[in-house]
């Protein structure tokens, strides 16, 4: 750090270079850098079972279908219908109106919301018997939901609307919106819910369920994820972004008395 004096004025130079700006940043931020140090601790919840990473068994079949959510026809839901060996009634597609119905020939206006495909399915044969056909093998598959959304937003990468097809967790919705983004608060993630017309709202740590300190909530259809976002990060970045500008000298002139 030079010095240079004059007969009028005392000068002094400054040289810092963008390391030395950024050792002093540091020093600004000793909370956010203790944290980020600190070893995480796993596990917590009595759920989750923390065990070596070699020693993670691999799932069987009913494993990977045990935690599956039956899907609830809802309103504007794009269905496809199927009666074995009628072509008149086979490869029909149907949308839910807004009360969740849809008409079928020979079978009248079906109630579909709140109900799962499998129960259209033996509704709609009930319906088909009674319009004398014999034995009606009748499949429903959905094609397109137009009812079962979360919203996800705040800083995720891809904030929008996505479907609630099966089970849904925090995890897996932040991950269906492309995951968090940079300046993501993980120890505020707010999940928004309505229940018989009453609101609520849950406040989540993100980064302790990663480490299983609790179990990964189930995320409902209608609910809104608010990742929360995170002032000092950003405001961490935007110092260090004027950094490399400051290569040059700062001179500041002091006046002789």
């Amino acid at each position: 750090m030079p010095v240079h004096t004059s007969p009028r004025h005392s000068v002094r130079v400054w040289s810092w270079c963008p390391a030395t700006w950024a050792m002093l940043l540091v020093c600004l931020f000793p909370a956010a850098m203790l944290a980020g140090c600190a070893a995480p601790q796993l596990g917590g919840s009595p759920q989750v079972r923390v065990i070596p990473a070699d020693s993670l068994p691999e799932p069987g079949g009913a494993d990977t279908l045990s935690d599956e959510r039956p899907y609830l026809i809802g309103p504007f839901d794009r269905l496809t219908i199927d009666v074995f060996g009628i072509l008149e009634l086979s490869k029909r597609e149907v949308q839910t109106d807004a009360s969740g119905r849809f008409s079928f020939p020979l079978a009248g206006v079906i109630q579909a919301a709140g109900k799962t495909p499998a129960e259209v399915e033996q509704y709609l044969r009930s319906k088909l018997m009674q319009a004398h056909i014999r034995d009606p093998q009748v499949t429903v598959n959905l094609k397109e939901t137009g009812s079962q959304f979360v919203t996800v937003e705040g800083q995720v990468r891809k904030p929008g609307l996505y479907p609630v097809v099966g089970k849904m967790t925090l995890l897996r919705a932040i991950a269906t919106a492309e995951g968090t983004a940079e300046f993501a608060r993980l120890d505020e993630v707010v999940v928004f819910r309505t229940v018989e017309g009453q609101k609520y709202a849950a406040l989540f740590n993100l980064k302790a369920i990663r480490r299983g300190a609790y179990a990964d909530p189930d995320i409902h259809a209608n609910d809104v994820v608010v990742v929360g976002d995170s002032a000092s990060r950003r405001l961490f970045r935007d110092v260090l972004q004027v950094v490399p500008l400051l290569t040059t000298p700062i001179v500041v002139a002091l006046q002789n008395n």
